[in-house]
């Protein structure tokens, strides 16, 4: 069988991807063509499916033996932390917690979900809404980690809850933040933090928020 019909996996569209995003940066590429490559390259099952969107482009090596990049820091890679001296102080990492997986798809959590210490919310050209307006909720602090490329992700919170999104970075994209940011003195704080690409996260109140508190 020839490398170019060989499946592709999660990785290989991922890193296609980010070799998308760099053409972008580079002016080989507009927003709109980016999304039409990343649609196509989301739903690519092959090597030469996947290779058509970056064959035009110069200086882009084609997919043939993918070799994924290293991550030192993802969970898997097991490796002894250095001793810390007592005098530093360092913040907890947020702990393990549900992924919200979204593919070219509408992904919502709303109502009386659970919602645990920690979210992943890893989406690629979708529309996402966290409802935690009536969210059951086991902690204060919740951490939403975000890996996105092209999604709007919608955060909606109850009136006395604070939101920190100054650990966002976008990339041809936004975070915006129409609550208060803190500090967290209400029944939810969400800590946000990962990167978004091309799409958008907004943290906001529900709809009609605003009028209730002008004739409340």
């Amino acid at each position: 069988m020839e490398a170019r019909d060989l499946r592709v996996s999660d990785a290989e569209r991922e890193h296609v991807g980010e070799l998308l995003q760099r053409a972008v940066g580079q002016g080989m590429l507009s927003l709109g063509e980016f999304t039409e490559r990343m649609d196509t390259a989301l739903a690519a099952k092959t090597r030469a499916e996947l290779n058509v969107v970056l064959v035009d482009l110069p200086g882009i090596q084609l997919i043939s033996e993918f070799t994924p990049p290293p991550y030192p820091d993802r969970p898997y890679v097991s490796r002894p932390a250095p001793p810390v001296p007592p005098t530093v102080h360092r913040s907890p990492a947020p702990p393990p917690g549900d992924v919200v997986r979204g593919r070219m798809s509408s992904v919502s959590r709303t109502g009386s979900w659970n919602v645990p210490p920690a979210l992943e919310v890893n989406t690629r050209l979708s529309t996402v809404t966290l409802d935690f307006t009536r969210a059951v909720m086991s902690t204060q602090v919740v951490h939403v980690t975000i890996d996105d490329y092209a999604s709007t992700i919608s955060l909606v919170v109850p009136e006395e809850a604070t939101v920190d999104l100054n650990g966002v970075e976008t990339v041809g994209g936004s975070a915006t933040n129409k609550v208060r940011t803190g500090p967290p003195i209400g029944p939810l704080h969400l800590v946000v933090r990962g990167k978004v690409r091309f799409g958008s996260v907004t943290a906001k109140h529900p709809f009609g928020t605003s009028i209730r508190r002008m004739f409340g």
